[in-house]
């Protein structure tokens, strides 16, 4: 089964949304799934060295009173699934072009899942600005790469053709919200569901997986 996760890596909710898909997959064992990470920049008109958080929050939700009640909400949901967040410790909105690039790199070695994982880690745990090509390079040897190859590669033009013809893709499907969970190139699920939304397009799409290799088999 494939499962492409459209999403960007400054999103909240998609980070939140990842776990509570890996979560209905922990209650569906039998799931053997490629999850896909599909980059979404959230702001690609911002740039690449980002600007200083409060300041960005505050312009985009109308103050900085109304950026905190917002920040309650998303925390507290956070905590409520026994996901570490802390919003406060980040100090600026970066852009996420080169990261995005960098879990294509990672792909490429079977790792991208962990690359993400590194990723949300880095920037809502840690607050750190995941827009610099240092901090990307530290965070891809975390995740087991070798980091001196990675920001070799994050100062070249390796995968920016790919991440913006990937970007691109996504703005042509229109999507309403991320992030977007998508089954088969068949059926979608938008926004931080739920685990229990997750299972009824895990189930559907096994059943169709498994139909499909009943009526290929000789």
């Amino acid at each position: 089964m494939l499962i492409e996760t459209f999403a960007d890596l400054t999103c909240p909710w998609c980070y939140i949304g990842r776990h509570r898909l890996l979560r209905a997959l922990a209650e569906r064992p039998r799931v053997r799934p490629e999850v896909r990470w599909q980059p979404f920049q959230l702001n690609p008109d911002l740039p690449r060295g980002g600007m200083e958080r409060d300041a960005y929050m505050a312009a985009k939700f109308g103050g900085p009173e109304r950026a905190r009640q917002i920040h309650s909400v998303i925390e507290d949901t956070a905590d409520r699934d026994g996901l570490e967040l802390h919003l406060g410790r980040i100090k600026r909105m970066p852009g996420t072009f080169d990261a995005h690039r960098l879990i294509r790199m990672a792909g490429r070695r079977g790792v991208s899942g962990a690359m993400v994982d590194a990723l949300f880690h880095a920037y809502f745990v840690e607050g750190l600005d995941i827009g610099d090509i240092d901090t990307l390079a530290a965070t891809a040897g975390r995740a087991g790469l070798d980091d001196a190859e990675i920001k070799a590669q994050l100062l070249s033009d390796a995968e920016v053709s790919n991440v913006r013809s990937a970007d691109t893709l996504a703005r042509q499907l229109t999507l309403q919200a991320v992030p977007c969970f998508v089954f088969n190139r068949r059926y979608a699920l938008s926004g931080a569901q739920e685990p229990g939304s997750f299972l009824p397009l895990l189930d559907l799409a096994v059943d169709e997986d498994e139909d499909l290799a009943t009526a290929v088999t000789p």
